[in-house]
Formats: C-alpha cells, sequence, structure tokens
C-alpha cells in the first residue's frame, strides 16, 4: 500500500444533496427526468440504475433546486436507510434523502467507491445522527478518509470484486428461477385447480386434512436468547418456504403453551391467514426445527389416506388459491381468513399416487436449492474476504 494515499471524500468527489418538489402541483410530475429514491436502490438487483418510477419535469426540478448528477455518479441514501448505493447509468436527480458522490479530476473511479461505501456501510450508518431518524450529513460525509491506489489499480481492484459479485449474482438467480419451478410442476402436472381440465373429483381442503390448527391469538414472549425452540411469524414464510433469517425463540415453557393445540411436524402445512403476507405457506421438512406456530399463522396436517403435504403446500401456493382466499375476505385492505372458511376451500385432487410423484419431483427440486445456497454461502464468504482484502491493498 505504499502507492496508496489517504483523502477526505469532498476533496476527491463534489458531493451532491438531493431534494423533492412539492407533490402536490402535477406540473412538476411526469417529466423526463429521472429522480431516484432510496427505495428505487433497494429493489436493484445489481450495481447500476438506468431508470426511475418517478420523473419530474424541468419546473419540477427548479422549483426544488435539485442537481442533475451527471452518468457515472455514485448514489448514496443518507437516510431511510443509511447506505444503499448505485452508479447511475443515466443523468438523474434524487430525493433529498441522499449525498451522492460526483468523481474528481479522475482521483477516484465510481465502480471502486461504490464498493468501497458497501464495504464499509455499518461504519458509516454509525456517523448518523437524529431523532427520528439517523442521517449522515453532508459535513460529516466530506471528512470521510478513504484510502486509494492509483485509477488504474481502483480499476483493477474493482473489476475483481465485480466478478465475484457477478458470480454471486448468477447463483441467487438460479436459486429465484428454482422457487419458481415447483409451482409449474404444480400445474404441468395438475393442471390449473379453476378449470380442473383432468376432471379430478372435489373435495373440501378440509376433508383432505387429519388436523386444521390455529395459532394462540395472542403474542408470544420471545425469548432473549438463542433456544432449541423457533416462533414461526408471517415474517419467516419466504418464496413458499420456510426462511429463518430473523428468528424470534421462545423458551421452554413459552414453547409449550404455543404447542397445546398440535405439535407442527414434517409433512405439514404452515399458512399466513391475515395481514401483509396474507396467503404464504409453507411445507414442514425434514430439516425443520421445532417451531410452534406465531400470530396470524395456522398449520394444516394432510389426511395421508388422501393427500400429501406437498400438494396441499403446491395448492395453497397456487394463485388460485390466493384469489378463493381474497374472495372469501371480500377484498379487506387487511384480509383475514378464519378456519371455517378455508376449510371449506373446493380443490380438485388428483390421485395420491400422482401426488407422490409431484413429491418426488419437489424434493429433486429442492436438493438442487440447496445445493446452490451452500455454494452462494461459499461464495458470499470468498466475496467478503476480498472485500477485505481489496481495501488493504492486499489483492
Amino acid at each position: 500500500m505504499i502507492s496508496w494515499c489517504k483523502t477526505k471524500l469532498g476533496d476527491c468527489c463534489e458531493i451532491i444533496s438531493g431534494s423533492t418538489p412539492s407533490t402536490n402541483v402535477e406540473s412538476f410530475w411526469n417529466g423526463s427526468i429521472c429522480w431516484a429514491t432510496p427505495k428505487d436502490l433497494s429493489q436493484l438487483d445489481g450495481a447500476y440504475i438506468s431508470d426511475t418510477p418517478r420523473k419530474l419535469t424541468q419546473s419540477g426540478l427548479d422549483s426544488c433546486g435539485a442537481t442533475i448528477l451527471p452518468s457515472n455518479s455514485v448514489l448514496f441514501s443518507s437516510r431511510a436507510p443509511i447506505g444503499h448505493v448505485a452508479v447511475n447509468t443515466v443523468p438523474m436527480a434524487t430525493n433529498q434523502g441522499f449525498k451522492s458522490f460526483v468523481p474528481k479530476d479522475n482521483r477516484v473511479y465510481a465502480k471502486f467507491l461504490y464498493h468501497w461505501l458497501r464495504k464499509n456501510r455499518a461504519y458509516l450508518e454509525s456517523l448518523g445522527n437524529g431523532a427520528t431518524f439517523k442521517e449522515v450529513s453532508k459535513t460529516i460525509v466530506s471528512r470521510v478518509e478513504i484510502l486509494l491506489p492509483s485509477l488504474e489499480e481502483q480499476k483493477r481492484i474493482a473489476e475483481i470484486l465485480d466478478r465475484a459479485e457477478e458470480l454471486r449474482s448468477k447463483r441467487r438467480e438460479a436459486i429465484a428461477q428454482l422457487n419458481t419451478l415447483n409451482q409449474a410442476i404444480f400445474l404441468e402436472m395438475f393442471g390449473d385447480p379453476l378449470s380442473n381440465p383432468n376432471g379430478f373429483p372435489i373435495q373440501k381442503l378440509g376433508e383432505l386434512c387429519s388436523r386444521v390448527i390455529d395459532c394462540p391469538h395472542s403474542t408470544p414472549t420471545y425469548a432473549t436468547k438463542i433456544t432449541p425452540y423457533a416462533c414461526v411469524r408471517s415474517s419467516d414464510i419466504q418464496s413458499s418456504e420456510l426462511v429463518f433469517s430473523d428468528v424470534k425463540y421462545l423458551e421452554l415453557e413459552e414453547y409449550k403453551k404455543r404447542i397445546e393445540r398440535g405439535v407442527p411436524q414434517q409433512g405439514d402445512v404452515i399458512y399466513c391467514r391475515e395481514g401483509a403476507r396474507f396467503g404464504n405457506a409453507a411445507l414442514l421438512t425434514d430439516d425443520t426445527p421445532l417451531i410452534c406456530l406465531g400470530q396470524r399463522m395456522m398449520l394444516f396436517r394432510p389426511e395421508t389416506s388422501k393427500a400429501n403435504g406437498e400438494f396441499i403446500w403446491g395448492y395453497l401456493s397456487n394463485p388460485i388459491a390466493y384469489h378463493q382466499a381474497l374472495r372469501e375476505v371480500g377484498g379487506s385492505a387487511s384480509p383475514h381468513i378464519n378456519i371455517r372458511d378455508i376449510r371449506a376451500f373446493q380443490i380438485p385432487v388428483p390421485p395420491l399416487n400422482r401426488q407422490c410423484e409431484f413429491a418426488q419431483r419437489i424434493s429433486a427440486v429442492n436438493k438442487l436449492k440447496i445445493a446452490h445456497r451452500t455454494s452462494l454461502s461459499e461464495l458470499d464468504v470468498l466475496f467478503s474476504s476480498l472485500q477485505h482484502r481489496a481495501f488493504r491493498g492486499e489483492l
């Protein structure tokens, strides 16, 4: 790192704040000038932002004093939340939630700064101040120090990190494709449940289950530490499966209270019957930890002589089932369905041997998911190591 020099962000970049014109003046909006918000950056799948959902007119831009950032600036959200980063490929303005960087005199390469900001997000978040929400001021941002090698070295480092990030992105994309494959297999094998092209006999969902269990209608007391007992909440169901990325745990006595109506087991299906994640379903597998139902959740246990959990899960994960549930709740802004109504759902039921074939195919897909996730975890570790070494001059 002999040739690396320490500088302040305010010395190597022009730092630009954003602004928002009045939302009550129609003539300020629906123009041709891209206008980014932190939410827009949170939804990106990659480093670059090329368009925005909302656009300003010239009069809207002039009214609020916002600045158009040239292409290859680095957008950095300085509040709500701190730390989203992107490089713009077209000129654009931003709202007030940004302190964006326009590199000066070829001193800093945009993608190098992009990666440095991502690597140092926790540090930058720690600089935030404010009672309602944390914000990093322009003054503070301008004083942040960064070590810079030559421009050519910055480009080389950025390219290495880009390639590593591309591998991670491809792995995430493969997992996303596998998440949609299960539903495609369901439709291929059984057809649209609404039109029932195979003429399967119709039965009520409740008739396919030996148990339908509602959650206790109370908020559990969560443990302050990790325990063997996880509480499944609506946020734990993602892409039609349980994802314990933000687990809430219970102590043993609280767990016992939550399982008095039944202990969740392999082959059961967990369903969110209320709220923003209404209609999401997940299948419990052999590697599911000890769990209980949190609020808004219910459980379906298949009657094994009529159905298996994979089929019930596949049906409940189908958009047809979601819209069927919505009809029962009458289009409520905060949908809620009770056990009586969902037990009465009319379902075309294929022969059990076909359901078993479906279960085998789902198992094969899930094994692929596990392999891809293992690979992604390894790539995440590699990327973290590369980040650490990159900004210490060790690549």
